[in-house]
């Protein structure tokens, strides 16, 4: 089993900052929380990235948004099986770790494959019920490139870049890539084989022996079925800001009947309503403790229908009033 989101990280407000955009007004372009940039472990369906990424564009309104973006990548707004291959003593090596490791943060998969010649790697987009933004698409190309040439420190250019749609100006990502981009059923990226080759001056293994741990653990847990508790609050955690709390409506979001959910969650010695009100607390701290929001806004996040009933549910799971944890704080 793969992750089918997009984690988001809080690397984003630092990228963003950098290109001069407000996350705020993107956010609420994209009909997105606005906290999302701040959330612990935030992730993003396809469609709400993808429509992420076009209002990413409508803010900057420059066509050549994602060179913007690739210029402006810095260690600090990596996720971490990005900035962990950053540490790799080549290109070769920083590709097979992404390969490995990306899908603990995209539903995406990458084919590399070395010869005497080059390097080859395809990108595949595994959600096919929507064609990914061209520009996520010239993003997730000019990444790449980007990452050869951090790493070494060298203007690298690519052999052969290919995509499934033309990037626009394309007088400028020839310009940008050092090559002309061919259409082709997919989008891939060749590499001289002395170019991933070619010595990270990043090269860090200490570095990169405290990270591989990690990532192998969290990657083992992708590959084990999610429990129905689990499943259930990554629901409710979507749902709850809408105001959609009731079984029917998280039943129905994982396709299956309300009586098989209780089943399930029975087994795992849990109840609905037990997985909604730690949902909810872990939530109510959120907002508390990371943002300036009223009790009634937040009241109004967690679907309750007064503040007065937030404040007694939350005074019954911590012991302790919602003013106290936002005191705490300061």
């Amino acid at each position: 089993m793969r992750t089918n989101t997009y984690a988001v990280n809080p690397g984003w407000r630092v990228l963003l900052s950098d290109v001069g955009i407000s996350p705020v007004s993107v956010l609420k372009r994209a009909q997105l929380p606005e906290d999302l940039f701040v959330r612990d472990k935030a992730s993003l369906t396809t469609a709400q990235y993808f429509k992420l990424w076009e209002a990413l564009v409508s803010e900057s309104g420059d066509p050549l948004f994602p060179l913007k973006v690739g210029e402006a990548i810095s260690t600090e707004s990596f996720d971490a099986p990005i900035f962990a291959a950053m540490c790799s003593p080549n290109l070769n090596v920083a590709l097979s770790r992404i390969a490995k490791f990306k899908p603990l943060i995209a539903p995406m998969h990458l084919d590399i494959n070395q010869s005497a010649c080059d390097t080859h790697m395809t990108l595949e987009w595994l959600d096919k019920t929507a064609e990914p933004p061209a520009s996520l698409l010239a993003m997730e190309l000019v990444f790449f490139v980007q990452l050869a040439r951090m790493g070494t420190r060298t203007r690298i250019c690519p052999s052969a870049v290919t995509a499934p749609v033309r990037l626009s100006p394309e007088d400028t990502y020839t310009d940008w890539f050092g090559i002309t981009i061919s259409l082709g059923k997919s989008a891939s990226i060749s590499f001289k084989r002395d170019d991933a080759a070619r010595p990270f001056l990043t090269a860090n293994e200490p570095i990169w022996a405290t990270f591989e741990p990690e990532l192998n653990r969290t990657l083992v847990k992708l590959t084990q079925s999610p429990s129905m508790t689990d499943r259930v609050k990554a629901s409710l955690l979507e749902l709850i800001p809408s105001g959609l709390v009731s079984m029917g409506a998280v039943a129905k979001k994982l396709g299956t009947s309300i009586r098989s959910m209780q089943r399930h969650l029975q087994q795992e010695e849990t109840r609905f309503q037990i997985v909604l009100a730690s949902t909810r607390e872990q939530l109510a701290r959120h907002y508390l403790e990371r943002s300036t929001l009223s009790g009634a806004e937040i009241a109004f996040l967690l679907g309750f229908d007064d503040p007065n009933s937030f404040f007694r549910a939350f005074r019954n799971w911590t012991g302790v009033t919602p003013d106290q944890v936002r005191s705490a704080r300061n």
